[in-house]
């Protein structure tokens, strides 16, 4: 009897012991350490999936919990396409020189968050059928708007926003990028693009409730898009306009995520070839809530050891000289300021954030030719590794602050500073 009552107490705190567990393994704490002297607003925070204590089994949803009480926007995101999420990401403010907890909690509940960051991509098999939205795209080199006889994508290609501003990149051969400029923080529609019976239309250079597009890009890159230069000569990553064949054997894309903190794409071009040279580039494309821009993270390979990458930014609608900020230890910031929107109608500063370590001065593109009408920030590059870069644009119609050059100018210093900055993430 007194063997089988110590074995009953037993098997009741080990019960006990199994049921704390379950119940209290759902809980960590996240502790952000901000030890420079700038105050962090939306602050984007991705943690590794390895990094974390505690991931219960399951589908579960996490709850991220300031000690305020207040539920902080995060999602699990899927970064590398094994079908398992591989990070936590949210954004957080931190003060300077500040310390702030997060309570990480599990629910099987997906929770309700205000949608700050978007993708759109729709796509049409023929020219009389409607557009419907896909996830993922695959296109060979003579499968573009020239040789179809139609234009396949909504908005030629995906987009990307988030409360600030929105992006769209031309899939169909082109790989420029260009700016939607926003009045107001939410979310475009989504039949931007389309008619009503969704067939593809340019309905986004007419002013809508939430914003249109704004630049002009013509045969630049647009903001953000990038080339090489081997030598003298700028080497375009695809066509132009009415080419018949892409220089691009194969050119793949998909959307990594879409969430409420933050919307990913990834794009993989096989088989480039500009003249007798032949490379391979992965680009993924990444927004965040807060910031007037857009993160790109570029790799090469095949490179024969003569080129520099080449980011560039479209000056069609402007006679400014470029300006470039050097005073950050970390990014040198290129940029101009102009009414440089169709018809020169409304001001817009549009900037490049590139590495400090890797920057090599600028070149100006010819003013006609398959690469042309761009200031290009020259970057030293290697093969197989990965350069991070960032896009910027202030229209005016956005924050009226924008119309002047100064105001724009102390917006970037300060992204400049912020994107610097490198939070400690402890966790128990």
């Amino acid at each position: 009897m007194k063997q089988l009552f110590i074995l009953q107490v037993s098997l009741f705190f080990i019960s006990l012991f199994f049921v704390q567990c379950k119940s209290g393994d759902k809980k960590s704490v996240i502790t952000l350490s901000n030890t420079s002297s700038v105050e962090l607003s939306d602050k984007a925070i991705s943690i590794q999936r390895a990094r974390l204590l505690i991931v219960p089994q399951g589908e579960l949803f996490p709850l991220l919990i300031s000690s305020k009480g207040d539920t902080i926007p995060a999602q699990l995101d899927d970064m590398d396409g094994d079908k398992n999420w591989d990070e936590l990401f949210f954004v957080a403010n931190l003060p300077a020189n500040g310390i702030v907890d997060f309570t990480l909690e599990w629910s099987p509940k997906k929770p309700d968050f205000t949608v700050r960051t978007s993708v759109r991509f729709g796509k049409r098999m023929l020219a009389d059928m409607p557009v419907k939205p896909a996830l993922n795209e695959v296109l060979t080199a003579r499968q573009i708007p020239w040789t179809l006889g139609f234009q396949q994508y909504q908005t030629d290609g995906p987009t990307w926003e988030n409360d600030k501003v929105g992006f769209r990149h031309y899939l169909d051969g082109r790989n420029a990028k260009d700016v939607f400029g926003k009045k107001i923080s939410a979310i475009s529609p989504e039949n931007v693009g389309l008619d009503e019976n969704g067939a593809v239309v340019d309905n986004y250079h007419v002013m809508e409730d939430w914003g249109r597009d704004v630049l002009s890009v013509g045969n630049s890159v647009g903001l953000g898009g990038y080339a090489l230069l081997a030598g003298n000569e700028l080497l375009r990553l695809g066509i132009i306009s009415g080419d018949t064949l892409n220089n691009i054997e194969n050119t793949s894309f998909q959307i990594v995520t879409e969430g409420p903190v933050r919307s990913a794409l990834n794009y993989k071009y096989s088989n480039w070839s500009p003249g007798n040279r032949k490379y391979d580039v992965v680009e993924n494309t990444s927004i965040w809530p807060g910031m007037y821009g857009y993160q790109n993270v570029v790799e090469f390979s095949g490179l024969r050891g003569d080129e520099e990458m080449v980011v560039g930014l479209v000056n069609i609608n402007t006679e400014a000289l470029l300006t470039i900020i050097e005073e950050n230890d970390k990014y040198v910031v290129l940029y101009t300021h102009d009414k440089q929107t169709y018809n020169r109608e409304w001001w817009l500063g549009m900037a490049l954030i590139v590495p400090k370590n890797l920057y090599l001065g600028f070149v100006e593109a010819p003013k006609i030719g398959h690469l042309s009408n761009t200031f290009f920030a020259k970057l030293k590059i290697e093969n197989n590794k990965p350069l991070t870069y960032y896009a910027v644009a202030c229209w005016e119609l956005s924050d009226e602050g924008f119309v002047d050059e100064e105001y724009f100018k102390n917006y970037l210093q300060s992204l400049a500073k912020q994107l610097a900055v490198e939070v400690d993430v402890s966790i128990q």
